[in-house]
């Protein structure tokens, strides 16, 4: 499975199977998660068999059960960490859906379990991704249209379009696709809407859109 066909076939779950992480799939997760960690500067744990922090009244209201394995997105404090976070958290996700595995972003709805990961001084924990076998596969959310999220000087090439249509498959918080993706030239600009987590949003968006798009095609600006 590519990268196109795991954003296309991933969606959210919050019902996982009792069973545990398969040991080669551990390996490569955690494999991922140094080099996430690597290029990134960013803190991020992998906690497994963990089921406390999904145990609790405000978990199941957000209607999770069986979850013992999360990623904690944990960074140093800065403007640019929400973004950060879901931009790496988000190649994690797509990784753990090459690898067989369900995924779910939460920000909310669990519960901080101090010994499960380590938060240095200056650092804060900014989102965690439930991971598993899921129960189900998830459904796929309803898109917007692409001239709702994209603006261009010209006629749209197909890098662009290809990209733009990624970045629809992005997850964002509440299904609300609050974001703007400008053209100019080969110069590509991505804006967070207003909203609950937008910045988290923007970075998963930032993500997909070059996995679809090719970085060769174009810059960031």
């Amino acid at each position: 499975m590519n990268l196109t066909e795991a954003m296309k076939a991933r969606h959210s779950v919050r019902q996982y199977k009792n069973k545990p992480l398969e040991a080669e799939v551990l390996l490569a997760l955690q494999a991922e998660v140094a080099a996430c960690n690597q290029e990134s500067g960013l803190h991020i744990q992998l906690v497994t068999n963990e089921p406390k922090a999904f145990d609790g009244f405000i978990a199941h209201y957000g209607k999770f059960s069986g979850v013992t394995n999360y990623i904690a997105m944990i960074g140093t404090k800065s403007s640019e960490l929400d973004e950060k976070c879901g931009y790496f958290g988000e190649r994690l996700v797509l990784k753990a859906q090459q690898l067989g595995l369900n995924t779910c972003w939460v920000a909310m709805t669990y519960s901080k379990i101090k010994t499960a990961f380590v938060i240095d001084k200056g650092e804060r924990l900014c989102v965690i991704i439930a991971l598993g076998y899921g129960e189900t596969q998830g459904v796929s959310h309803k898109s917007k249209a692409i001239s709702k999220v994209t603006k261009a000087d010209k006629e749209m090439p197909d890098w662009f379009r290809n990209g733009a249509e990624a970045a629809l498959l992005a997850p964002t918080a509440m299904n609300q696709q609050k974001f703007l993706l400008s053209l100019d030239g080969n110069q590509v600009s991505a804006k967070a809407g207003i909203g609950f987590y937008s910045h988290i949003d923007l970075g998963i968006v930032k993500y997909h859109f070059e996995v679809g798009a090719g970085t060769e095609h174009f810059e960031w600006i």
